[in-house]
């Protein structure tokens, strides 16, 4: 007699239904969810149920991951702040880390290059920011939060200025952010939103700023 062949165990799929998701992976699309939300509705379009249905969860999803409303803005200014660091990669800019002077014309080529970035790949990631900034307005207790998540990129740009040879490092940070932001703004969602500049022009504009706080420290 021949021996009952046994029959093989059948393999469990594991297809993007089936496979089990990570508490990480779950986060950043509840994150992404939300942001894209702030983009296309504005803060009244971000709520738990449009967030599950964006993402693709089952209802209670985000509600389970992020209870209250706060913590839904909150998850959302973590997966800003990831996102942005992504696009900024302050590793590229010269002198930040390594302690060495920066060269002038490495610098500029650096920061301009990041404005660029953002202004022709990453709009709307500047959109959703300027949603939670002026939520964070209202909402003192978002405005901790906020403020603490975006302190990543403060200390950064210190550094630089600092290696950079600048005798107020402090202050040129806050003049180089405050001039990044106000540009990224008007031609993001204000009057200048059609008319983008290139990254000779962004180019040309630090140069004249760097220069103007350096005092020709740095060639």
């Amino acid at each position: 007699m021949t021996a009952p062949t046994t029959p093989p165990t059948p393999v469990p799929e594991t297809g993007p239904e089936t496979a089990r998701e990570t508490p990480a992976s779950r986060a950043e699309r509840i994150g992404d969810a939300a942001l894209d939300l702030l983009v296309e509705r504005g803060m009244r379009g971000l709520t738990h149920r449009a967030v599950d249905e964006r993402a693709g969860l089952p209802q209670g999803s985000t509600s389970n991951h992020a209870r209250t409303r706060q913590a839904l803005l909150e998850a959302a200014v973590r997966r800003q702040v990831h996102r942005d660091t992504r696009v900024l990669t302050l590793e590229e800019l010269p002198g930040v880390g390594d302690g060495a002077p920066p060269e002038a014309d490495a610098l500029v080529d650096a920061l301009a290059l990041t404005l660029h970035r953002y202004l022709t790949d990453h709009r709307a990631l500047l959109v959703s920011r300027y949603e939670l900034a002026l939520e964070a307005t209202r909402r003192p207790e978002l405005r901790a939060f906020f403020d603490a998540a975006g302190s990543a990129f403060h200390g950064p740009l210190v550094a630089m200025m600092a290696a950079a040879g600048s005798p107020a490092p402090e202050r040129h940070a806050l003049s180089l952010i405050a001039w990044c932001e106000g540009l990224l703004f008007s031609c993001a969602a204000g009057s200048f939103h059609s008319a983008v500049p290139g990254q000779a022009e962004l180019r040309t504009g630090f140069d004249e700023l760097l220069r103007g706080m350096l005092g020709g420290r740095n060639g």
